[in-house]
């Protein structure tokens, strides 16, 4: 059968064009969404510091040369708040160290067992005075995570004999000895390993750290009272919320994936406390089955805490939990010097809970509030284009700003006298 020349349609010769702009168009939106999820077109800069003109104030800014300096991160992805939390979140650190510590054991009043790891300092601190930082890592966390572990290998090197609290409950191969783990703002087992360091090292100052979580427990702790603040040279928060109560609200929030970080997190609280149920529990049936059947159903940190965490310390509700365990009430009682360290691409820590610190800094002179562009939650890596350094600008910043504030303790009398050192005790090599 013959085929007509009429029923052969040829193909016109726009659509080839056509086609090929429909390709263009697609690359290009898959570009652009990439740059608009990375970031890109972030700038870099350095930290946006909140402080009081004060001699003290002067001198860290002019010492502690990372407070100053641009942090420029990895630049494929080091913009986005959500892979510099992913990547902390994952793999903690890059090539980290394994530093040799001593694992202690304190009794606490109640039948608990708190432990701490304790690492001595590799050589001399340079001003030739005893530092022990005491550091609170953050939700769930102890001394074997790697961002930990770096950051001790790092401060280790400077001089600083360091001593890591092991959050109740948080270490897998620890058993708990009564039936209570750790909680958002509960000082006792921190307390008690200060005072441990204290009474074995009576010479030595103390340099106070608190991650995340820690660093509201360390914040409350100094404010507590005011005798918490004895042989204290200064104290360092990164990345804490301030208040679990206005907290609570942007965590069931979708911006940021907010509301999918507080399942994740809400998940992994869940495997803790069912590891220890027998511990937490007792050997009552009903009461098992009645907690765990809502612990399982919780999708939100929020419900653990009302079905769990707040009836440790007998909380009638949620709300007097959060009230009475966040560092917003105790803060302003800390008069050493505080530097509170946030990201602004914190996918964990929502923009309000930020005015917090930066009220505190614009009153109080012993504050420094700095929120960096970039950092994510406890990122804060460092890097040329792909792959991130070592160390942190985190790291960095804590251990540039511990050398600043004892060298001022050291030469205090010629610093309030206007007279100050040129030299950069706190300033870091890249």
């Amino acid at each position: 059968m013959a085929t007509h020349e009429s029923d052969v349609t040829p193909i016109s010769p726009e659509l080839p064009a056509m086609f090929d702009g429909m390709k263009l168009a697609a690359v290009a939106t898959v570009l652009y969404v990439i740059v608009r999820c990375l970031n890109l077109k972030s700038p870099t800069a350095p930290p946006d510091l909140t402080y009081q003109d004060t001699a003290l104030n002067r001198f860290l800014l002019k010492s502690c040369h990372p407070l100053t300096k641009e942090y420029i991160p990895p630049l494929l992805w080091g913009k986005s708040g959500h892979l510099q939390t992913a990547l902390y979140g994952k793999l903690g650190r890059v090539s980290s160290p394994n530093p040799c510590g001593v694992r202690k054991y304190l009794p606490m009043p109640d039948g608990a067992t708190a432990t701490f790891d304790l690492f001595e300092a590799l050589g001399d601190h340079r001003t030739g005075d005893d530092i022990t930082m005491v550091i609170c890592p953050g939700i769930g966390n102890h001394s074997e995570k790697h961002y930990v572990r770096t950051f001790v290998d790092y401060a280790q090197k400077d001089g600083y004999r360091c001593a890591v609290l092991n959050h109740l409950g948080a270490l897998p191969n620890i058993e708990l000895t009564s039936p209570r783990m750790f909680t958002y703002g509960c000082t006792w087992e921190f307390g008690a390993m200060v005072g441990y360091i204290k009474r074995m090292y009576p010479q030595t100052k103390l340099i106070v750290v608190g991650f995340s979580l820690g660093g509201n427990i360390v914040c409350k702790f100094l404010g507590e009272n005011m005798t918490n603040q004895e042989r204290v040279l200064c104290c360092v928060s990164v990345c804490q919320g301030y208040s679990a109560l206005r907290a609570q609200e942007t965590f069931l929030q979708w911006d940021h994936f907010r509301r999918f970080y507080n399942f994740l997190m809400a998940d992994n609280m869940k495997k803790i406390i069912l590891s220890h149920r027998h511990s937490l529990f007792g050997n009552s049936a009903k009461l098992i089955d009645t907690e765990l059947s809502r612990l399982y159903t919780a999708t939100s940190l929020m419900q653990i805490d009302d079905t769990i965490m707040r009836k440790f310390h007998g909380h009638s509700s949620l709300k007097e939990y959060y009230e009475k365990e966040s560092c917003v009430h105790y803060i302003h009682n800390v008069n050493v010097p505080l530097l509170l360290v946030n990201s602004a691409d914190d996918p964990l820590v929502h923009d309000s809970l930020l005015n917090i610190p930066r009220t505190l800094a614009a009153k109080k002179p012993n504050v420094i509030f700095a929120l960096t562009l970039h950092g994510g939650h406890l990122g804060f890596f460092k890097g040329a284009v792909l792959f991130p350094k070592p160390l942190t600008w985190m790291d960095k910043v804590i251990v540039g700003y511990a050398n600043t504030m004892c060298q001022w303790e050291k030469q205090k009398p010629k610093c309030q006298s206007d007279s100050l050192s040129d030299s950069s005790c706190g300033d870091e090599k890249d």
